[in-house]
């Protein structure tokens, strides 16, 4: 289980699908399998991130991070 102790939301049920979704996404889209804990961890910290600076539509938080990935490449 990841910490996200640097985050200090609640979030509802519905909220946590749609962010294991796009974090399950984007782990995909990069490869990272379970054994790259901390590349993991730091993704679902992007993800939280972004969601709580307003990216709340799956589409716009997957897109968001998915476009940060590529200008980072």
């Amino acid at each position: 289980m990841m910490a996200f102790t640097k985050h200090s939301g609640i979030f509802t049920p519905i909220e946590l699908e749609l962010l294991w979704r796009v974090f399950d996404q984007l782990c995909n889209e990069r490869r990272l399998a379970l054994k790259d804990g901390d590349q993991r961890e730091q993704l679902a910290c992007e993800v939280i991130e972004a969601f709580q600076n307003g990216f709340t539509a799956e589409a716009e938080l997957w897109q968001s991070l998915s476009k940060r990935r590529s200008a980072r490449a």
